[in-house]
């Protein structure tokens, strides 16, 4: 049956019972490609029917779909002509994990982080409205999503709108971990009231055609509707707020899907369709462990383990310390948005659930919380993913710097990740971070220096911002020197007389394989592990460029504003003469997805070991 699907036209041609065997098919196929790729597994499983139900009764490419997050678009990606290059998924130059506008014109919007999809697809409706088109507008949201504040705000002015739009609430009890706080308490309460709302627009139409008496009729008739609502259904919060509710639906009842489809579209103004539907869907393994398949690596599909020996991370090093520190002193607390697992997380929550405080998708909200709770004594450790961060520059500005509070933020996944692409790579963080006053920022160069950061963080009473890879160690650099962190000192790892090679994070240990390429060429470096971002160390860089003249600098940032920029600055703040300069970072674009080592030879991250400057050679 999928071989015949190549546009939604071809979907459309199907009855009910071939689409239930399509359904099986997708899941067969994308269970087929995730296991060998990679991606986001039981999001997609989850969506089967959904998907085919919306592109059914919905004529997309004129019609729009917003997917939030993005990463339950596989399916809409099978049955929109990229059927066969869903084999290239997350891959180099192939199909991204996300919706992308430049891949396909059924894809109406790029997304990549959570609880965007009401605003884009209010502003398309109103852009529609203005240009006098009635083509139909989807928001496809989960309710994990829901808890993010932007869409929160997106509900409120959609509802007072009266803007023709549809959203559609994929309700699975799940964002990557499971949901919490007061909204996923309401929709426990629709879900358990089992309640089916059906609007008779039909029905509304004829009474309204009598005369004189019609629309009072309705107007009455729709009061008591409400009335009856509030007492079933208590807080009725979509309808309070000016959309028409219809649901809760099987999400997995692909006949039930498209009949409350066809009815929100004889709706006017904002719907909300509350659709209910299992993560996972099909694989057995994934519904029984929906967080872990939520995104996962190559896996065998009859056991669910993973291809790959999972090693020690910089996300297991953090959790595990933190977990020590934490039994020390009893001021540290931990903040994440919905990512305990992710960020290391899972021992500290079971060890402190009281200190532990996991506040749904928003970042905006964990950072002025973890505010408060600094300006109040305790000590806030904030693991949050370098691209999410950026949602939360604001607090960190004004709530957390201005006020030079002790909050620990943790930048996890920093530099270039990999196969999730632009909207995940994170090379942005210190050179948005540099900017703001009262930050100290540092990286550390392995696992050992990580923790050592974070003690030295706990006894600062300063903000700081840790920020470490995605991933563990290099394996081909072990270290054996770790200095006492100290504020805003470098540590010298090799001193040398020909070329400063000066590094942060994990590009030290690139650093050390460079320095040793250049020995074999008589070229004698030195390297600096900077260590902080913010405070530079002036004296032990400005001490070395004034012997060497010759700089080569790495990092895993972009070029503006990083550790390049802050020793150009030192270059010409302390006057220094006939100094040459070389700069290997992330250019000034957003990356691609593929292999992190592809990304890097592609954008010629490191020196290949050929002298860059005019050195005498040493032949003694």
């Amino acid at each position: 049956m999928l071989e015949k699907i190549n546009s939604p036209e071809d979907l459309k041609k199907l009855n009910i019972e071939e689409k239930q065997k399509l359904a099986q098919e997708i899941r067969e196929y994308i269970l087929q490609v995730v296991s060998e790729t990679g991606g986001h597994l039981a999001s997609n499983l989850g969506v089967v029917e959904l998907t085919l139900a919306l592109h059914s009764v919905f004529n997309m490419p004129t019609d729009k779909i917003v997917w939030d997050v993005g990463h339950q678009a596989y399916v809409h990606k099978i049955i929109t002509g990229r059927r066969e290059e869903f084999k290239t998924l997350r891959k180099l130059n192939g199909l991204s994990g996300f919706p992308k506008i430049n891949e396909s014109e059924y894809d109406s919007f790029d997304t990549g982080h959570s609880s965007t999809s009401i605003s884009a697809a209010l502003g398309m409706a109103r852009a529609r409205d203005l240009k006098g088109e009635d083509n139909q507008v989807i928001a496809v949201i989960g309710d994990g999503a829901l808890t993010g504040g932007m869409a929160l705000e997106a509900l409120n002015d959609a509802g007072c709108s009266k803007t023709k739009m549809i959203v559609i609430l994929n309700d699975n009890e799940m964002s990557i971990a499971k949901n919490i706080g007061g909204l996923n308490m309401f929709l426990s309460k629709l879900r358990t009231k089992k309640l089916y709302t059906k609007s008779n627009v039909s029905a509304k139409k004829l009474i309204s055609k009598i005369p004189v008496i019609g629309k009072p009729i309705v107007k009455i008739i729709q009061r008591i509707k409400r009335s009856i609502k509030q007492l079933i259904i208590p807080k009725m919060f979509f309808e309070d707020i000016g959309f028409t509710y219809l649901g809760p639906v099987n999400g997995h009842d692909i006949e039930q899907l498209q009949n409350i489809m066809k009815l929100s579209k004889q709706v006017e103004g904002p719907v909300l369709i509350h659709v209910l539907t299992k993560k996972g869907k099909g694989y057995k393994i994934a519904e029984e462990n929906p967080d872990k398949f939520h995104a996962t690596s190559p896996f065998d599909i009859e056991t669910g383990k993973t291809k790959k020996e999972k090693k020690a991370d910089y996300s297991k090093i953090f959790g595990e310390k933190l977990v020590d520190l934490a039994k020390k002193d009893k001021r540290i607390v931990t903040v994440t948005a919905s990512m305990k697992d992710g960020t290391g997380l899972a021992k500290f929550a079971k060890e402190f659930p009281e200190r532990f405080f996991d506040i749904g998708i928003a970042e905006q909200h964990a950072i002025t919380m973890a505010a408060g709770m600094a300006k109040e004594g305790m000590i806030p450790f904030v693991p949050i993913y370098s691209s999410f961060y950026q949602r939360a520059y604001d607090q960190v500005i004004h709530d957390v710097a201005i006020q030079n509070l002790p909050v620990i933020m943790c930048v996890d996944r920093a530099g270039v990740v990999g196969a999730d692409g632009e909207t995940h790579q994170g090379t942005l963080d210190m050179s948005f971070f540099r900017l703001v006053p009262n930050l100290t920022i540092m990286a550390p160069k392995d696992f050992k220096e990580l923790e050592d950061m974070m003690e030295f963080a706990v006894g600062l009473n300063k903000p700081v911002v840790i920020r470490y890879p995605r991933g563990g160690e290099d394996e081909k650099v072990k270290f054996e020197k770790h200095e006492e962190i100290k504020l805003g000192k470098a540590e010298v790892l090799k001193e040398g007389q020909d070329i400063s090679i000066i590094a942060i994070g994990k590009r030290v240990s690139k650093a050390m394989q460079v320095a040793e390429n250049y020995k074999n060429e008589g070229i004698d470096a030195e390297v600096i592990n900077a260590r902080f971002l913010k405070p530079l160390d002036v004296d032990i860089i400005k001490k070395s460029i004034k012997k060497t003249k010759n700089v080569l600098i790495l990092e895993d940032g972009t070029k503006i504003n990083g550790l390049g920029t802050a020793i150009e600055e030192l270059i010409v703040e302390e006057k220094l003469q006939g100094v040459e300069l070389q700069k290997y970072a992330w250019p000034d674009e957003f990356i691609k997805h593929g292999k992190v080592e592809e990304l890097e030879e592609i954008y010629e991250q490191c020196p290949k070991g050929t002298v860059l400057f005019k050195i005498a050679v040493r032949t003694e």
